[in-house]
């Protein structure tokens, strides 16, 4: 009797790497409008630097064998991540303040394109036209979904701003993290995160949240958007390029626009339909090309399942 072929570890890990990154966006669309609430009491230097201190204590209480087993290269390489992440967010939350909600996420969601046109500039990598042609529709999709106008601003230039240093944090993940160094190197980017965003808040003193409601904000977005989410991005780049891990990301604001009509009482528009099927197909082609990929190689690999097993 001719038994199939198992699947490949590395096909198995890079697809629990995409849930994980589905997982990831979902959570990051749940926060927007805890972002925006907070934001209004708390300075965005200030909310920051509390939400990844308490991410990085519980992170490194956890996972404190996994961070102390990095070597001198990978704590850099932590560091500088962290450093990244940490301009990245202060540069999309501050511009928040001022910009339209919808106009934030279409110029966050550039990162797709520009993580493609950096890798090509800067490491030399080779993008498959598939993967172009998906970036492109992702970045309609986002435009269709939330813009209604355009006008660049102080605001708008730092999201854009925010959007490539995303995409450099995008690619430097998925050039040297690995899935033996992830938990640390999470753990140290989360609290170099703390640092930064902390040094940036000290000229005007830390203010902290003043309600009940607000603490149970931050600490989600500690937990699961803070901790959570860098754990599950550092693993699951080190499992697939830069540029799929950023056309998946672009379900951020599909995300965030369905939370809106489930949690926000918003209405379900043209927008959201044209704009997340948009999104949802260019996701489907960078997928369907990497499971071609994957296929590919296997046979190329591996002997055909009959020269392995036998009727019996």
């Amino acid at each position: 009797m001719t038994r199939p072929a198992p699947a490949p570890a590395v096909d198995r890990h890079s697809r629990l790497a995409v849930l994980l990154l589905l997982a990831v966006t979902a959570v990051w669309g749940s926060t927007f409008f805890l972002i925006r609430d907070l934001v209004e009491h708390v300075p965005s230097a200030d909310f920051l630097a509390v939400r990844f201190a308490i991410a990085a204590v519980l992170m490194f209480v956890v996972f404190h064998r996994q961070t102390l087993a990095l070597t001198r290269r990978q704590l850099a390489l932590g560091a500088g991540l962290g450093v990244l992440y940490a301009v990245a967010q202060l540069l999309q939350t501050v511009g928040l303040e001022t910009t339209a909600a919808s106009v934030s996420g279409f110029l966050t969601g550039t990162y797709i394109v520009l993580t493609p046109v950096l890798g090509a500039l800067l490491l030399k990598d080779e993008i498959p036209r598939t993967a172009w042609v998906a970036a492109v529709i992702a970045m309609v999709g986002i435009g269709v979904l939330s813009l209604s106008g355009l006008a660049m601003g102080f605001g708008e230039a730092l999201t854009l701003g925010s959007a490539l240093v995303y995409a450099l944090h995008i690619l430097a993940l998925g050039r040297w993290s690995t899935a033996r160094t992830a938990l640390g190197l999470s753990t140290v980017q989360a609290a170099v995160i703390a640092v930064v965003c902390g040094a940036a808040a000290l000229p005007d003193g830390l203010t902290l949240p003043a309600t009940g409601g607000q603490w149970m904000s931050l600490l989600y977005m500690a937990v699961v958007a803070g901790a959570g989410a860098l754990i599950a991005q550092t693993w699951a780049q080190a499992h697939l390029t830069a540029t799929r891990a950023a056309i998946v990301m672009a379900m951020e604001p599909v995300f965030a626009a369905l939370f809106a009509v489930l949690l926000g009482g918003e209405s379900v528009t043209w927008r959201l339909l044209v704009g997340g099927s948009l999104v949802l197909g260019a996701m489907y082609l960078v997928e369907l090309r990497a499971t071609s990929h994957d296929d590919d190689l296997t046979a190329l690999e591996d002997p055909p399942a009959e020269a392995l097993h036998h009727d019996v």
